[in-house]
């Protein structure tokens, strides 16, 4: 005679550890002909439903191994067992589905991190515009602050030649002077010789 049960899974991890796999590999190993299992959410809480059709004996295996067995990493806090009645799908076409939805599930992933790409490689290339643009003003930076140097120095150049010219001419200043003082030294000088050498003429005439 055949049976319909229900069986709860519930706890703090039971989702994302291949928990419908692992169900399904125990139903198949007691030869169960009819079997489903989900993922759902209550009150917040992690829970794997699993709905089984087969005889008395094969249901109480599954029950047996499902209540004291679990995944690894999976975290299960309570198995509860309650009848069903319901229909529940052949396990053929369950597994079709459950590949089906896993291969949904990839792809959704798949684009999903297609997309996070996307962005991470966008986000680069921002990156990297805005390096290239402060490499850019930088560079101008250096040119502008190279460019002022070379103005700096011009001027320096410049102002230095002024300075010089400004000091030889000054020198020829000074030296014109120096010379017209020397020479009117010399003048005065002479006059004083001349004048001394008259006042002894007179003294020994």
């Amino acid at each position: 005679m055949d049976i319909k049960k229900r069986i709860i899974i519930s706890g703090q991890k039971v989702h994302d550890v291949g928990y419908r796999p692992y169900l399904l590999g125990i139903a198949e190993s007691m030869e169960i002909e009819r079997f489903f299992v989900d993922n759902i959410f209550s009150d917040e809480k992690q829970i794997v439903y699993a709905l089984i059709n087969s005889s008395e004996e094969n249901v109480d295996s599954f029950i047996e191994i499902a209540s004291s067995k679990f995944p690894e990493k999976s975290i299960v806090e309570k198995v509860e067992v309650e009848d069903y009645k319901g229909n529940v799908m052949k396990i053929e076409s369950f597994y079709r589905y459950l590949t089906a939805m896993q291969l949904s599930k990839i792809a959704n992933y798949g684009g999903k991190m297609l997309d996070k790409q996307d962005k991470m490689l966008d986000k680069q290339d921002k990156m990297l515009d805005k390096q290239d643009f402060h490499i850019e003003v930088t560079r101008n930076g250096f040119n502008d602050i190279k460019d002022e140097i070379k103005e700096m120095r011009s001027d320096m150049n410049t102002g230095f030649i002024g300075i010089k010219k400004e000091v030889h001419m000054q020198r020829d200043d000074f030296k014109e002077v120096f010379l017209k003082e020397v020479e009117g030294l010399h003048k005065e000088i002479n006059e004083i010789r001349a004048t001394l050498a008259r006042i002894q003429h007179g003294q020994e005439v």
